[in-house]
């Protein structure tokens, strides 16, 4: 009688132990994947910031505005934007 009831103890404890690795890791995640070097798997060198910063509201902004721009305009800015900091790749996100 003894041995099924401790069975189900150490299955309950092990389930409940399992369910709060899960909440925890989910939690530290979001924000250790920002101190993670991209070559161990961290975010990629053009990601966009995280939501709800200053800086996402900006990129927002700043992303609306290129979207507006005719397309043209947003060649030849983008062209000089390349030429002056010598870098091939664009935005993350288009």
């Amino acid at each position: 009688m003894l041995k099924p009831f401790r069975s189900v103890l150490i299955l309950v404890a092990l389930a409940a132990g399992l369910s709060g690795c899960g909440t925890v890791n989910e939690k530290l995640s979001a924000g250790m994947g920002d101190y993670i070097p991209q070559w161990a798997g961290g975010l990629p060198a053009g990601a966009p910031p995280r939501p709800g910063t200053p800086q996402y509201d900006a990129y927002l902004k700043e992303r609306e505005r290129k979207r507006l721009l005719p397309a043209a305009d947003r060649e030849k800015e983008e062209q000089a934007q390349q030429g002056a900091t010598g870098s091939t790749s664009g935005d993350a996100v288009r």
